[in-house]
């Protein structure tokens, strides 16, 4: 996703577009990338298809997905709206179930609260292509920012998405094995589409629920939408108080996943990826090929090595992974972000699926999570240990170092030699021994975010430490 500044011009980013509310996200300039969808859908599609739009419980979302439902009937399309605000991976599951032309959701996802935004899902229910969102790009500066006219009203419609997605969600699990197991279950909704969903699954899988933050609040607590460690102290403290078999969340829009084990420890999106590709192997007998992002940790490569599997690897933003599902059987697609899919299902992360299928893990296995966990980083030859180190960076700081890493790539880092460079996204520098570095300058903040993989805590301190210390060096004068 990409954030613009007012009177700047509006970018698509990895996911679509994001904006400060009543700054740069407004509903004129709501009315002019909708008309820019639109004139996208008239080469894509015929007006027999409906266009569907949801949106997440943010500020005024509800009424930015009404005003782009005016826009598209003016333009003689039927659209389809949610009757409440509902997760990404639910209007994505019924824009292809419902033959569509594709859907329009309101989110900012895990952003802050004073954050909106848009993005188009194409009728194949995944992130939109690169190709797909140029062309809309392209068409933002022809597009008026008037507003609708309120023609054609009768072509507005309100719908439930949630039985079918449901319905279709209990085909993928095994739902009879989850009610067996009596799982003790803390979730924390924080305050995200996820409210009725993910707490509706859980009862009906026979868990003993407890729910937090199942509310809409437009402030998300005062916290942020984001299951991360910093915003699941409560769901912390919840699960080791009452000795919880698992804690769950999700985030604003319930693509991205959250687990806490038993011991209270929030595990990494990295740990879940390793834990589901093996649960989904060994206990439910799937095959298919893993995919991954650079940024994601090469155990997945370890593990798919070990059972035969294909690995793939992608740049940065679940669009990839989504269009690789579209051409192969993919096990499992993840990013080290906290969004997944699995075979059988969209191509799109959803939220709500992965924090069930890490209950069905446990019920299948009848071991502790933290177990279960300890297993599968032990069957990848593991562990390895990630970190992530955001730079603050101006542009020609973040150019000159790019320039650097790409015209004359360091030979080692902390004395470990880099054997080959990569260029899929930013620049992937692969050591010896199994370790990596990854530099990707963001495209919306002032930072250059650098991603690394090694096996020992005391290699990962040096080669954040040498990095930090190239980088600075790299400044312009």
């Amino acid at each position: 996703m990409s954030s613009v500044k007012s009177g700047t011009q509006i970018k698509f980013g990895t996911d679509g577009w994001r904006g400060i509310i009543a700054d740069d996200f407004t509903f004129a300039n709501v009315c002019k990338v909708t008309r820019a969808i639109a004139s996208y859908l008239e080469t894509a599609y015929s007006k027999d298809r409906p266009v569907l739009i949801g949106y997440d419980p943010r500020f005024l979302a509800d009424q930015f997905a009404q005003t782009a439902a005016q826009i598209l009937a003016d333009l003689g399309w039927t659209v389809k709206i949610v009757d409440r605000d509902c997760p990404t991976p639910v209007i994505a599951y019924n824009a292809r179930l419902l033959n569509s032309a594709g859907a329009l959701m309101f989110t900012a996802s895990h952003n802050p609260a004073p954050y909106c935004g848009i993005k188009y899902i194409p009728d194949y229910a995944g992130p939109a292509t690169p190709e797909i969102t140029d062309t809309i790009v392209a068409n933002i500066e022809g597009a008026s920012n008037e507003p609708p006219t309120g023609k054609n009203k009768d072509k507005i419609s309100t719908f439930d998405p949630k039985p079918e997605y449901l319905k279709f969600i209990y085909t993928l699990l095994d739902v009879e094995r989850i009610r067996s197991a009596h799982l003790k279950v803390k979730y924390d909704a924080l305050y995200s589409t996820s409210r009725g969903y993910l707490d509706v699954v859980l009862d009906y899988c026979g868990c003993q629920t407890e729910t937090f933050n199942a509310t809409r609040d437009v402030l998300f607590g005062g916290g942020m939408p984001e299951p991360k460690a910093e915003q699941l102290v409560g769901l912390v403290a919840a699960v080791k108080n009452d000795r919880a078999d698992i804690g769950l969340a999700t985030d604003g829009d319930a693509d991205r996943f959250g687990v806490v084990d038993e011991q209270g420890n929030v595990l990494t999106p990295n740990t879940i990826l390793l834990l589901l590709a093996r649960h989904l192997i060994k206990n439910k007998g799937k095959t298919g090929a893993i995919v991954r992002t650079v940024a994601t940790t090469h155990l997945l490569d370890n593990f798919a090595n070990k059972y035969g599997l294909e690995i793939y690897e992608t740049a940065v933003g679940f669009k990839y992974i989504g269009e690789k599902m579209r051409e192969i059987d993919v096990l499992i697609g993840g990013e080290e972000s906290g969004g997944l899919s699995i075979i059988g299902h969209i191509p799109e992360k959803d939220g709500i699926l992965a924090d069930m299928l890490v209950a069905e893990a446990i019920a299948y296995e009848g071991k502790p999570l933290s177990q279960l966990v300890e297993e599968a980083i032990a069957e990848a030859d593991g562990p390895l240990y990630n970190q992530r180190l955001d730079l603050h960076l101006d542009d020609p700081h973040k150019a000159a170092v790019l320039d650097f890493c790409t015209k004359t790539p360091p030979t080692e880092v902390a004395g470990i030699k880099v054997k080959e460079v990569g260029r899929k996204d930013g620049i992937k520098l692969y050591l010896e021994e199994g370790s990596w570095v990854l530099l990707r300058p963001s495209g919306t903040e002032p930072l250059m975010r650098v991603y690394l993989e090694t096996n020992s805590i005391e290699k990962q301190g040096k080669i954040a430490t040498a990095m930090e210390t190239m980088i600075a060096k790299m400044e312009p004068v």
